[in-house]
């Protein structure tokens, strides 16, 4: 996957407005998102189903967040 946003050590809005500048170079595809925080998890989340995408799948570990988020 070559979309990465990694937001990881970063707070809110900071891990939003990287996903909005990503949204604004991809139309439609898949994006990897990885935070750190549940609060950036969630507002990642609400940010990308606002845009028309879509939280594919959420993967905790090592007190990470991975999301993946899709739109066609």
């Amino acid at each position: 996957m070559k979309n990465i946003v990694d937001a990881r050590g970063l707070s809110c809005p900071q891990p939003v407005l990287m996903v909005m500048d990503a949204f604004k170079k991809i139309e439609k595809g898949e994006i990897l998102v990885m935070t750190d925080t549940q609060a950036s998890k969630e507002n990642v989340s609400r940010a990308a189903e606002s845009k028309g995408w879509t939280v594919k799948s959420v993967q905790e570990q090592n007190q990470e967040f991975h999301l993946k988020l899709t739109r066609s």
